[in-house]
């Protein structure tokens, strides 16, 4: 009988399973990951200010000035500048500057004068468009070469006039006259102005023997900017200049007969700006 009794006891109730399965033990919970990475993200941040605010001044005006170098600006302090591809706080990467360091004037420093820089830039374009415009027009493209520099656009004649020895007398070769005449016609309109050469050979003088290579590569040069005034070109466009024997051809290769005989010439420069008018004036202190 109690054999039967205990087989017939119900058994004892099993405690009711945890929600979320699997019998996990407990652990964080989801947000705290999240928070973790914020805290670190937040450690990094101030680590970098702190890097930031342990920089020297003189590291930084170093690192500034080398920045502008690199990408063609003037720097405005004079100094050291970072060697590229160095750490800014490796002390041995510091190196002298290997080219002077032009600083901006002072007036440039200021808003009008950062207008004016910007109106000097884009007027150069401009002159630079206006000129290739007017060379295609006169049919001069292929006669000249031209150049970008500091003060302006320059177009040089590819050949020049030449004379013969010892006078102000035109040879048969140098410039050909249809060029002579479409740049006279493009002149004669007085927007830019020619710079007119005089030279002459080594040790040249005038075929009497009273002019040195100085007076006679001045007359000539006087000879072809009285041709252009009476022809028709602003005598206020016209800049004459001479050298004498100073600046011969360097023709490596060719006799120095053939040297002397092309060095009796004068040549052409063309531009915008006139080098005798004043241009932006800075204050010396």
């Amino acid at each position: 009988m109690a054999d039967e009794n205990a087989k017939t006891a119900p058994a004892a109730p099993e405690p009711p399973a945890k929600k979320g399965g699997g019998g996990c033990p407990p652990c964080l919970p989801g947000w705290f990951a999240t928070y973790s990475d914020m805290v670190t993200l937040l450690l990094t941040f101030f680590v970098l200010l702190l890097s930031f605010a342990k920089t020297e001044t003189s590291k930084y005006e170093s690192a500034l000035g080398s920045i502008r170098d690199a990408f063609g600006g003037n720097v405005l302090i004079q100094g050291e500048v970072l060697q590229q591809g160095k750490s800014p706080d490796d002390y041995p990467t510091m190196i002298e500057s290997q080219q002077p360091i032009k600083p901006f004037p002072i007036e440039f420093l200021t808003m009008e004068g950062l207008l004016d820089k910007h109106e000097i830039n884009r007027a150069s374009t401009e002159d630079l468009e206006l000129m290739k415009k007017d060379l295609k027009d006169y049919e001069l493209a292929e006669s000249v070469e031209v150049y970008e520099m500091p003060e302006g656009i320059k177009v040089v004649l590819k050949d020049s006039l030449i004379f013969k020895e010892g006078t102000a007398t035109l040879s048969d070769q140098g410039l050909a006259v249809e060029v002579f005449k479409r740049l006279v016609k493009m002149l004669s309109e007085g927007k830019w102005v020619i710079f007119i050469q005089g030279h002459a050979a080594r040790g040249e003088t005038s075929v009497d023997g009273k002019l040195d290579a100085f007076a006679l590569s001045a007359y000539r040069a006087t000879e072809v900017s009285r041709s252009l005034i009476e022809r028709g070109v602003p005598h206020k466009v016209i800049t004459t200049v001479f050298y004498g024997d100073s600046r011969p051809l360097v023709m490596p290769g060719k006799k120095q007969s053939e040297i002397d005989y092309l060095s009796r010439r004068v040549e052409f420069s063309l531009g915008k700006t006139d080098l005798s008018t004043l241009g932006h004036k800075v204050y010396v202190h």
